[in-house]
């Protein structure tokens, strides 16, 4: 793999993002107390990709997942998620957006421990009063190797298993974009590396849009570009990552901060 730099935003071409930032600003507190967690960042990220978004503690890199997954208003600058500026929605609007067009992963998993596999993995179109595509269903939970684990409850479950159900949950609803929050944090290596070539495969395989947080340069590499954060700005963009290039560019965002 090579190595190739990017920093600005029009990377690639208007038709081909999934979601857009743009010079985006978020303060917390007020007065002497507050703290700028993005000052002016601007990131695209390409449909049917998968990207991952890294940097030091306290660069602003999970405030600009929330910021992109309308999860957090924005303080400053644009957000869009295909062609819907996020600023112009209201609170209902944001929802909706979410359900309809956005899927999550997080790293506790997040699974209704009430109910089965099966019933976790279609909560979101429950939730949305829409009927599953039985099909789409059966390809994704044959692709993550849940057939035979449908019956069973999350305490029935590996930390693996939970994970790729989560995943499946995710893909469903055939989101525009799904943003994983470390969804290998609580996981073994192992079930680690299936659950990032699950997400691997459904960026290539199945077209998903995917956006990855992580802190691990090894995860990081599973992705087809790493998007670094420093002082809550973008620093530099990686395509094709391999892991010396990602732990290298990490020890420089280090020295930085020094």
């Amino acid at each position: 793999m090579t190595m190739t730099e990017t920093t600005t935003a029009e990377t690639f071409p208007r038709t081909d993002i999934a979601a857009l930032a743009r010079d985006v600003v978020k303060i917390y507190g007020r007065g002497d107390t507050a703290v700028r967690a993005l000052d002016g960042a601007t990131l695209s990220i390409p449909a049917g990709r998968f990207t991952a978004v890294m940097g030091p503690s306290g660069s602003g890199k999970s405030t600009l997942m929330h910021a992109l997954a309308g999860l957090d208003t924005v303080d400053g600058g644009q957000v869009l998620v295909g062609d819907t500026d996020l600023g112009r929605l209201n609170e209902r609007q944001r929802t909706l957006l979410r359900r309809e067009h956005v899927g999550f992963v997080f790293q506790s998993f997040n699974l209704v421990p009430t109910l089965t596999a099966a019933e976790n993995i279609v909560l979101p179109l429950t939730l949305a009063g829409r009927r599953a595509d039985q099909a789409w269903i059966d390809e994704i939970v044959a692709m993550l190797g849940l057939a035979d684990r449908l019956r069973h409850r999350p305490a029935e479950l590996s930390g693996g298993q939970q994970q790729r159900v989560a995943v499946a949950r995710a893909l469903a609803a055939r989101p525009r974009i799904i943003f994983a929050d470390e969804p290998t944090g609580n996981l073994d290596s192992r079930s680690g590396e299936a659950v990032l070539g699950f997400l691997r495969h459904a960026a290539h395989e199945l077209g998903q849009t995917i956006v990855m947080v992580t802190h691990d340069a090894n995860a990081a590499a599973y992705a087809d570009q790493v998007a670094f954060l420093a002082d809550g700005r973008v620093a530099g963009e990686l395509r094709d990552p391999e892991v010396a290039d990602i732990l290298a560019r990490m020890a420089r965002l280090g020295e930085r901060e020094k």
